[in-house]
């Protein structure tokens, strides 16, 4: 029973698929189906019930994948961590998060890659299509404002912000004198897309109903933080993009009645990326850079 056999049984627990698993780990089905066929013989039980649509686990599986938890991924990630520490890497690495994540805070922080001899290519997208570039092997590493649930992902926490409610001076002096509520009501508001994602944490978190559809969408937050010094209405954003304009007055922060809402960011990879060195090493670099 090698180890080869071990990872391959792994991912097409996984993923329920022979062909995905084999292209996760960079091998043909022929040899994934000899590999899962091996561990049968020496089981003496099928492992895996085969249908037009992949694979379904049998009990022995489920043991069997029970049995060895995280431990394959723990191994083989420490494997690859010890391999690119000992030599200078090189290859490409594939990035991707939001673009306003990605512009704003990941992309002033990559020079420990590049210095590392690696190759980086940046990818943009929301959180669906994140998992997605993972789960499809087309990018190794993501940063994410939301934890994953499928076990083929793994995280690690990077830190929090603050989402604050801002607008320009100008509105903010149109919502004096009038109750919090009414007043957000009044002014336009301007959010990511029509589930406004933050600002509706914020309402949340401040028990204020808000009825409505955004004035204006925007699926990069930049946008939105640009409306907003234009004086185009409110919104809520992560404290990283506003600073600098609270801090100038450009932006205000409209107090939160109750409390200021945290929004988590984590660094996602499908578990079987890692045991690439680059990508070990990659991994281990960022969650220094980016640490909030």
């Amino acid at each position: 029973m090698s180890l080869l056999q071990l990872r391959t049984f792994v991912e097409v627990y996984r993923r329920r698929s022979l062909s995905d698993a084999a292209r996760a780990i960079g091998i043909t089905q022929p040899a994934a189906s000899q590999h899962i066929a091996s561990l049968e013989a020496q089981l003496g039980h099928p492992l895996f019930d085969r249908h037009s649509r992949g694979v379904r686990a049998t009990a022995i599986a489920d043991d069997l994948a029970a049995a060895i938890g995280d431990s394959l991924d723990t191994a083989e990630a420490a494997l690859a961590t010890a391999r690119a520490r000992s030599s200078r890497m090189s290859g490409t690495v594939h990035i991707a998060a939001p673009s306003d994540l990605l512009g704003e805070m990941i992309a002033p922080r990559l020079g420990p890659l590049l210095d590392a001899g690696l190759d980086l290519r940046l990818h943009i997208g929301g959180r669906d299509a994140l998992y997605s570039l993972l789960l499809e092997d087309k990018v190794h590493l993501a940063v994410t404002a939301s934890q994953p649930d499928d076990p083929r992902l793994a995280f690690h926490r990077l830190g929090d912000e603050d989402l604050r409610a801002v607008a320009a001076p100008a509105v903010i002096e149109r919502m004096a004198g009038q109750p919090l509520a009414d007043a957000l009501t009044r002014i336009p508001h301007l959010a990511y897309d029509l589930d406004r994602p933050l600002l509706r944490a914020w309402l949340e978190a401040n028990r204020i109903a808000l009825a409505g559809q955004p004035a204006l969408t925007a699926p990069d937050l930049r946008v939105l933080r640009s409306g907003l010094c234009a004086g185009l209405g409110w919104t809520v954003l992560p404290g990283y993009l506003t600073h600098a304009q609270r801090a100038d007055c450009t932006l205000v922060e409209i107090p939160a009645p109750i409390r200021v809402p945290r929004n988590t960011f984590y660094l996602v990879w499908a578990r079987s990326s890692l045991r690439h060195p680059r990508v070990a090493l990659a991994r281990d670099a960022l969650i220094a850079a980016l640490r909030i």
